[in-house]
């Protein structure tokens, strides 16, 4: 027995078409864009032009978002002049769930013809020079859960054994990025994003450990996604909101409705970056 159950079938094709042909029930819209909204960056999904919305409930093998501020709704319409599905919510290790359930969406999303996928956050400062508020393009990541979306029985189907993670995220879509913000007098940082398993947040000596490994921010998502969407061949443009400063020798206790309304303040000036891009594609 899987000690997830369900995660043994996680990444088979025939789970994939089986939610493809659900949300093909519903709607006839191809994506070329996907979009990952994170903790307190559901209301994005408000500036989409929404065809149609489907709760993961309704898509099988779609796990169930169980954290505050996540939906639950993959919704399909169009965004900046482009056909786009986001899913308003995403999944956690931490929930419970194995990281092939966590990263079946991203399966089922490049199934139904998204070729670039856009991933937002909201993760913990640790660079003394930025602020809560700030975005922060993702340059690069270290993946600290612990595990791999892609351990297990691989098939070919889903890209190669051995993806090479060189460059995760795309060159090009972040050069868009960093000249939107520009243009706008956005505040864009560009740094490395650590994932760790959570949920607690880190101690001040993790937090010192994190960065001297060489991070900036960290969180508890993102990597998973993105390791499964580069071995499917997708482009990756990936942001975070920071939410609270992680200094350890000025460390102050953090709360998640902090963390939210943080979020939620910032998402403005998200929804203008990656408006942006995607009317650069």
């Amino acid at each position: 027995m899987a000690l997830f159950p369900g995660s043994e079938h996680a990444h088979t094709t025939a789970a994939v078409e089986a939610a493809v042909a659900a949300v093909r029930a519903r709607t006839a819209l191809v994506p070329e864009v996907a979009l990952i909204l994170g903790t307190g960056l559901g209301g994005l999904g408000r500036a989409i032009d929404v065809e149609c919305s489907i709760s993961y409930a309704d898509i099988p093998g779609f796990p169930l978002s169980t954290v505050e501020s996540h939906a639950g709704r993959l919704l399909c319409g169009t965004f900046a002049g482009r056909r786009v599905v986001a899913m308003q919510g995403r999944f956690h290790r931490y929930e419970g769930y194995a990281l092939q359930q966590v990263t079946f969406p991203v399966r089922v999303l490049r199934a139904l013809g998204a070729s670039t996928l856009v991933v937002s956050n909201a993760c913990g400062g640790m660079h003394p020079l930025w602020a809560p508020g700030d975005l922060m393009l993702i340059a690069d990541h270290i993946n600290l859960l612990g595990d791999n979306p892609l351990i297990g029985p691989h098939d070919s189907a889903f890209g190669d054994r051995f993806p090479d993670m060189s460059a995760p995220y795309d060159a090009s879509l972040r050069a868009a990025a960093r000249a939107v913000a520009a243009a706008r007098g956005i505040t864009l940082r560009e740094g490395v994003y650590v994932a760790v398993a959570g949920p607690n947040l880190e101690t001040r000596a993790e937090y010192r450990l994190l960065r001297a490994l060489g991070a900036d921010v960290v969180g508890m998502s993102t990597v998973p996604e993105v390791i499964v969407a580069v071995q499917a061949g997708m482009r990756v443009l990936g942001l975070s909101i920071i939410t609270d400063q992680c200094l350890p020798d000025a460390l102050e206790p953090a709360s998640l409705d902090r963390i939210i309304a943080t979020a939620t303040t910032a998402e403005p000036a998200l929804d203008i970056v990656v408006r942006g891009v995607l009317e650069r594609l």
